[in-house]
C-alpha cells in the first residue's frame, strides 16, 4: 500500500525571506547582475537554486572589489557599519532586510542610548555568531551582551538597569525563562531590583504561532520528515517542537537523504520545514517518499 504523504500547508517561508528572495528573483531575471553578502537563506538547496540562476555570495572582504555593483541586504539585516563601507566602496544596495528586524534595529539602538545615560545595559538573547545578532551589536554600537541560554544569567551584572531583547528566531518560551532568571536574581541583588529590567517581545510570531500547528500536524501521522537547512535557528526550535509532539521525526536537508529503509512499516508521512524552507523543497521530498 502507498504511503500517505501531507506536506503542512503552513510551513515554508516567512514574510521577510519571501521578499528578499522575490526581490532577488526580479533583477535576476532581467539580467542583471547581483551579489549577496552571505547566504540570502539559511538553505543550501535555495542558494543552490538562486546561485544557478545568476546569484553571486560574497563576504565583506569583497566589498572593495565590487564598486558599481548591485548587492542584496538578507533579511537578517546588517549593522550600520556595513552600509558605511558599501557606500564608501560605491557599492549599490539592494536592502532586503525584513521590516521586523528593522524596527528591533531601531529599538535595540534607541535603548542603547537610554542605558548609556543611567549607566545601564543591553541584553540580546540569541546566537553570537548570527547574522541577525551581528546586526543588533551594531546598532548598539558593538556594546550589547549577548546571552545564548538561561544559564548564562550568572555573566551578568543584575545590578545594572537593563533592557533584553531576542534575536527575532529564538524559541518564546526560552526568552520568558531568560526574563524570569534575570528578574529573579535582581531582586535577589536589591529589593524590588527587577523594576530595572525592560523585556522587549521582540519573538518573531512567525516561528512562534506555527509551534501548536506543527505539534498538532505531526501528532496527525506515523512519521514526520522535517526539512531544513542545518544552519537554521528557526529550523532548530520548529524541529524540536515536532520531535516532542511525534518522537517519529527526522531533520533532513534535501531529498537525496531518502532511504527507502526509513519507511517500512509507515503508513502516515507529515512532512514540513522551517520558516527558511522553500514550498519547492518540501513538495520535492514528499514526492520522492510517495514514489517508494
Amino acid at each position: 500500500m502507498a504511503i500517505v504523504v501531507e506536506v503542512d500547508n503552513g510551513s515554508g517561508f516567512c514574510f521577510g525571506v519571501t521578499n528578499a528572495i522575490q526581490k532577488a528573483e526580479e533583477l535576476l531575471t532581467r539580467g542583471e547582475s547581483l551579489y549577496c553578502l552571505g547566504e540570502i537563506v539559511h538553505n543550501s538547496e535555495e542558494v543552490n537554486r538562486l546561485e544557478s540562476k545568476g546569484l553571486k555570495t560574497v563576504d565583506y572582504s569583497n566589498m572593495s572589489s565590487l564598486k558599481g555593483k548591485q548587492l542584496l541586504v538578507r533579511a537578517h539585516g546588517e549593522p550600520p557599519e556595513t552600509y558605511q563601507l558599501a557606500s564608501e566602496s560605491g557599492v549599490n544596495i539592494v536592502d532586503a532586510t525584513c521590516p521586523i528586524v528593522t524596527k528591533l534595529q531601531q529599538r535595540v539602538a534607541s535603548a542603547y542610548s537610554e542605558m548609556q545615560l543611567v549607566g545601564g545595559q543591553v541584553v540580546i538573547f540569541g546566537k553570537k555568531s548570527h547574522p541577525e545578532v551581528v546586526g543588533l551589536i551594531g546598532n548598539a554600537n558593538g556594546a550589547a551582551i549577548i546571552i545564548e541560554k538561561v544559564e548564562e544569567v550568572a555573566m551578568l551584572d543584575c545590578s545594572k538597569p537593563t533592557v533584553l531583547f531576542s534575536q527575532t528566531t529564538m524559541d518564546g518560551e526560552d526568552y520568558v525563562a531568560l526574563g524570569e532568571a534575570i528578574k529573579q536574581t535582581m531582586d535577589t541583588l536589591i529589593p524590588n531590583g527587577s523594576s530595572q529590567l525592560k523585556v522587549v517581545n521582540s519573538v518573531c510570531g512567525s516561528v512562534s504561532n506555527r509551534k501548536p500547528k506543527l505539534a498538532e500536524f505531526s501528532s496527525r501521522h506515523d512519521m514526520v520528515v522535517f526539512v531544513a537547512g542545518k544552519k537554521s535557528s528557526n529550523g532548530k526550535v520548529l524541529y524540536q517542537v515536532c520531535k516532542d509532539a511525534n518522537p517519529n521525526t527526522i531533520f533532513m536537508e534535501s531529498a537525496a537523504e531518502i532511504e527507502e529503509s526509513m519507511f517500512e512499516g509507515i503508513n502516515s508521512v507529515g512532512v514540513c520545514g522551517a520558516t527558511s524552507t522553500p514550498l519547492w523543497l518540501m513538495e520535492l521530498v514528499a514526492e520522492k517518499i510517495r514514489a517508494i
